[in-house]
C-alpha cells in the first residue's frame, strides 16, 4: 500500500522530472513503463513482440516503449504520478485506496490487459489445505511486502466473511527461493500471479492450486493506468501505444512460439545464459501456458473490445477494496467509478483489422 512517506518521497523525486518534456526518440513518443516484476523477460513477449522491425505496430503509431524496472506495485504507481513512468499496470486493490487518499496521484485506469482473474493461491500438492478458508490462521507467502498479493487474499478472506485484518504474511521471494520456502513449510500457501507461481514450478517445486472464491474469480486481473493529463493533452499517443500493445497480444495469443522469439530477439540479454535454447523455451511456455488464457477475454464477456472495462466490474471492485481495506467511505471518497476507469479510448483502440493480425501471426518467421 502507498503511504503519506511513499507519495512525499515520490513527488521529492519528481522534482527533478518536473514538467519535462515527453520522452522522444527518433520523432516517437516513448512510453517509460513501470514495471513491477524488476526484471524484463519474455512474459512481457505480449507486448515487446509487436516491437519488431516486420511488425512496426508501435512504429506505426509513432510510439515506443521502454521498461524502467521498479520493486513493487506500490513503486510503480507513484512513479507514474511523479512522472518517473508514463504507464504501469494498475492493481485495484492498491490503486482504489491509493486514488481515494491521495486525489492529486491522477492516475486513471484506460486499459484493461487482464480481463480474467490472474491471481492464484498455492500448496503444497501433500498440504491438508483444501481451499481458501482454510488458510484463516496460517502463514501467507508473498513477493514482498509491496506485493499486490496482501490485497488480493484480504479481498478473497472478505468475501469469504473471513477476518482479513490479521493475516501472518512472509516475504519469500520468487522462483526457486518462493518454492524453497513452501516445500521447508516456511509457510503453508503462496498468493502471488499464475505467471510467478508457474515459474515457481518451473523451478521444480510442484505445486496445488486452491479454488478462488466465486465473485472474485470474476473480476480481471490488470489495467494500465496513465496520467489523466496525458489521456486528456496526449490522447493520440495515449490511444496509439494502446493499439499497438492490443495488436501484440493478439499476435502473441496467436503465436506464442514466435512472440517469444521475438522478445529474445528484441532482448537478448534477457535470455538465460546457464540453460539451453530447449529449457529456456520449456520454462517461458510453462509459465505463459495460463496467462496466455488470461490476455484474451472470456468468451462469455458481453464486452468483447480489447481493453474495455465494465461499469458494474468497477462498481463491485470499489466495493470489495472498501471491505478489504476496512474503508467503509472508499465509495464515497472516490465517487463516481469515471473518477478511476475510462473507456473513453476503447473504441479507437480497437480501430485495427484483427483478422490481419491473426494472418500475420499464424505466418510470421524470424
Amino acid at each position: 500500500m502507498i503511504n503519506r512517506r511513499d507519495f512525499t518521497l515520490g513527488v521529492a523525486a519528481s522534482a527533478a522530472v518536473g514538467a519535462a518534456p515527453f520522452a522522444r526518440a527518433e520523432g516517437k513518443r516513448v512510453f517509460r513503463a513501470a514495471n513491477p516484476v524488476g526484471v524484463v523477460d519474455a512474459q512481457q513477449a505480449f507486448v515487446t513482440c509487436g516491437r519488431h522491425p516486420k511488425l512496426r505496430y508501435f512504429d506505426k503509431e509513432g510510439v515506443d516503449i521502454e521498461y524502467v524496472n521498479m520493486s513493487s506495485v506500490s513503486q510503480s504507481l507513484v512513479a507514474v504520478a511523479t512522472g518517473q513512468a508514463d504507464i504501469s499496470s494498475l492493481v485495484p486493490g492498491v490503486f482504489l485506496p491509493a486514488i481515494a487518499k491521495e486525489p492529486s496521484l491522477n492516475i486513471v485506469a484506460a486499459y484493461n490487459w487482464l480481463p480474467r482473474n490472474a491471481n492464484v493461491v498455492v500448496v503444497r500438492p501433500d498440504s491438508p489445505i483444501r481451499s481458501i478458508a482454510d488458510l484463516k490462521g496460517k502463514k501467507i507467502g508473498i513477493r514482498n511486502q509491496g506485493d499486490g498479493g496482501i490485497i488480493a487474499l484480504q479481498i478473497m478472506f472478505t468475501e469469504l466473511g473471513i477476518p482479513a485484518d490479521d493475516i501472518d504474511f512472509l516475504a519469500v521471494g520468487d522462483s526457486g527461493v518462493a518454492g524453497t520456502a513452501l516445500s521447508r513449510k516456511s509457510v503453508d500457501a503462496i498468493v502471488t500471479y499464475d505467471t510467478a507461481a508457474a515459474r515457481i514450478e518451473a523451478t521444480g517445486f510442484p505445486l496445488r492450486y486452491l479454488a478462488l472464491p466465486p465473485a472474485y474469480s470474476k473480476l480481471s486481473a490488470g489495467w494500465f493506468g496513465f496520467r489523466k493529463k496525458d489521456v486528456k493533452d496526449d490522447r493520440k499517443n495515449v490511444v496509439g501505444i494502446c493499439r499497438a500493445i492490443a495488436k501484440s497480444t493478439l499476435f502473441a495469443h496467436t503465436n506464442l512460439t514466435q512472440a517469444i522469439n521475438i522478445h529474445w530477439a528484441l532482448y537478448p540479454e534477457s535470455k538465460s545464459k546457464s540453460k539451453s535454447d530447449d529449457e529456456s523455451r520449456k520454462e517461458i511456455e510453462t509459465i505463459l501456458a495460463q496467462r496466455k488464457e488470461n490476455w484474451i477475454r472470456r468468451p462469455d464477456d458481453a464486452d468483447q473490445r480489447w481493453g474495455a472495462s465494465s461499469l458494474e466490474e468497477w462498481k463491485t471492485t470499489i466495493a470489495i477494496a472498501a471491505k478489504s481495506s476496512n474503508n467503509p467511505e472508499l465509495p464515497k471518497q472516490l465517487g463516481d467509478p469515471a473518477n478511476v476507469f475510462t473507456n473513453e479510448l476503447v473504441d479507437e483502440i480497437n480501430n485495427f483489422d484483427k483478422a490481419e493480425v491473426v494472418r500475420q501471426a499464424r505466418d510470421f518467421t524470424l
